[in-house]
Formats: C-alpha cells, sequence, structure tokens
C-alpha cells in the first residue's frame, strides 16, 4: 500500500518538509534546500542555499532580493519531472503571478501536491491555474468565506475608467501589491483599450522591467516621481497602497484614492484606507473557485496552509473530504497583495 502523505511530508516550525527529498517548500527562514512557489516574500524568503522554482519566479527572486535570492538556483520549467533524492516532483501553473507554481511531488505510489497561492481567473500576465490529481492538496484559504465572491475583473476596470472619464482634471491613485497587482491591473487597462501611458510609483519600476524582460508587454509606462502635474490630469497611477497618505502623493491633482484587492470587498476596510474608489481585484481563489478547486483535483484529503481554514474545512467535509488544518504562521503577512 502506498505510504500516506503524512508519513513523508511533515509540517515543521519553517514550513513544510519532505523526507525523502531532503528539501522544504516555501520556508520561513533560510534552509539549505528550498522550492519556493511564487517571489512573494512571505514564500520566498531570502538566504537558501539552493532554490528550485519556475524560471520566472527565479528571476523576480533576483530582482526583489540579488544576491540572497540562493546561492544556488535551479530552474524548472512546467511539467519537466525530476528526482530529488526518493521523490519525483515537478511544478505546474498556479495562477497566482508570474512563475507561480503549484509544486507535485510522487513518492511510492502516493501523491501530494501544494498549491502555494492560487487564483483561477484568467490572467494575461501569467499561466493559469492547471488542476492535478492527487492524494493529498495543499491549498491556502485566504478569502474561504462565502462574503468572498470576486465580480469579473473587467467590471472592476470599467468602473475604473468610468471614473477618470467623469473626473477628467483628478488623478486616479491605484494602490496595489508591487509584484502582480501591479502589473496584471496594467495588462487589464491594455485589454480594454486603455493606451495612455500608465505612470507608476518608483517601488513598482523594478519589477515591471523585470516582468518586460521575461516578455509581458504593458505598453507605455512612466514614472510619476518627477512628472509634469498637468501631464497627471485624467491619469491612472499605480502605487503601492501606502503611498495615498505619503506626501509623494501630493505630486497628484486632487487624487481619486483608489485599492485593488480582494479585500475592497469588505466596506469596513475600504473606509479605514481613506479608499473613495475600492475596486474588488484579487490574485486569489475566492469561496465558489477555492471549493470547485477541492473538486476538480478530486483529493480524498486536503490541508489547509493559511486564512480561513475552519469554513472551508466544513465545507469540504459536507461533500466527503478529510480536511486538516497546518496554521503555518508567517504566510499570508503581505495582505496588500491580495
Amino acid at each position: 500500500m502506498p505510504p500516506h502523505p503524512k508519513n513523508w511530508l511533515r509540517v515543521t516550525p519553517v514550513g513544510l518538509y519532505c523526507e525523502p527529498g531532503g528539501f522544504f517548500i516555501d520556508p520561513l527562514r533560510a534552509v539549505e534546500r528550498a522550492i519556493v512557489t511564487h517571489a512573494h516574500s512571505d514564500h520566498a524568503r531570502p538566504g537558501h542555499g539552493a532554490v528550485l522554482a519556475s524560471p520566472a519566479t527565479l528571476a523576480l527572486m533576483r530582482t526583489r532580493l540579488g544576491g540572497e535570492a540562493g546561492r544556488a538556483q535551479q530552474p524548472l520549467g512546467w511539467g519537466e519531472r525530476l528526482r530529488v533524492g526518493d521523490v519525483e516532483l515537478w511544478l505546474e501553473p498556479a495562477g497566482h503571478v508570474l512563475g507561480s507554481a503549484q509544486v507535485a511531488m510522487a513518492y511510492r505510489g502516493s501523491r501530494a501536491v501544494v498549491s502555494g497561492d492560487y487564483k483561477r481567473r484568467p490572467d494575461p500576465t501569467c499561466a493559469g491555474f492547471v488542476p492535478v490529481p492527487c492524494d493529498v492538496f495543499v491549498t491556502e484559504a485566504t478569502f474561504a468565506l462565502p462574503v468572498f465572491r470576486h465580480p469579473p475583473p473587467e467590471v472592476e476596470i470599467a468602473r475604473l475608467l468610468a471614473s477618470v472619464a467623469l473626473f477628467p482634471e483628478r488623478a486616479h491613485l491605484v494602490g496595489c501589491y508591487s509584484l502582480g497587482k501591479c502589473q496584471r491591473l496594467a495588462a487589464l487597462l491594455r485589454m480594454v483599450g486603455w493606451d495612455r501611458p500608465i505612470w507608476l510609483h518608483g517601488a513598482h519600476a523594478a519589477l515591471c522591467a523585470t516582468y518586460a524582460a521575461l516578455g509581458v508587454d504593458l505598453g507605455d509606462l512612466r514614472p510619476a516621481t518627477g512628472a509634469d502635474k498637468t501631464d497627471l490630469a485624467g491619469a491612472i497611477v499605480l502605487a503601492p497602497p501606502s503611498a495615498a497618505a505619503d506626501r509623494w502623493a501630493r505630486r497628484l491633482p486632487e487624487p481619486v484614492v483608489c485599492a485593488a484587492s480582494g479585500w475592497m470587498r469588505v466596506r469596513q476596510r475600504a473606509r479605514q484606507g481613506g479608499v473613495e474608489l475600492p475596486l474588488v481585484i484579487s490574485d486569489h481563489a475566492d469561496w465558489d473557485e477555492l471549493n470547485a478547486t477541492l473538486d476538480e483535483v478530486g483529493a480524498p484529503e486536503v490541508w489547509v496552509t493559511h486564512g480561513r481554514e475552519e469554513a472551508l474545512i466544513h465545507a469540504a467535509g459536507k461533500r466527503g473530504i478529510a480536511g486538516h488544518a497546518l496554521r503555518l504562521l508567517g504566510y499570508g503577512d503581505e495582505t496588500e497583495a491580495a
């Protein structure tokens, strides 16, 4: 009988550890051998000895971490099989951000898949999620409550452009995370025909340049710092969510403060952040998508790493799927990225 994944994939204070492979997945501190699902800093920590990840994730880690992105770096393409110790592993797209991967592992006839963070909506800047049948599926649960049902992103982009048309003398300052959300917003704007310059806060520039180097065309991007105030009237400016409260924002003409996040579904959160135009655009699966994913992968057991574990485990149990909360601390720290 194949060994249950609980006998070879275990939770440690550092994170998930695959014993027969001798590696950690998204470890919370520097280790000798790490597999990294994606380049957000709550999953891609500095200082590892050897790092295996998708080529795009490694490139983004180098942009973010420089020489701390891993002493040895091994890229692995989608579906490419690799033997590590006694484990066969491969990566499949997670659809979260550029390069984001699920880690699929097979050991003596049993299979486990660690999803990292993922979304199910199409995204012009990254490969879409690929369901992988398995015995244990390790999932996030960031938006695992029935209240979280994301609208189509095209609807939210249309709301943004309607506001731009209504206030042509004002800049629209869109708070968004620098890796993934910024680039996705730019691509969504291009898809609906916005051909004017998109202005960037300096914190977003380097990762946009890395996306471009990896073949993701985001059109005319310009630095907002130093721009003439008249050029920013009627403009869309992408910046970290904290920028609206910073003196940096004074350069913008009467900015309409926007924020793009799944958390914008919670009105109180938008009000507390001083957001005039909340845009519910998320890079995580919503309640329906999380549940649909569990059904698609067909795993009889699901492990939940972080988020709203109880609701998802309860819903899965009603469908005969056993659920366990791993309660891994340290993930989901980048709430702005949601």
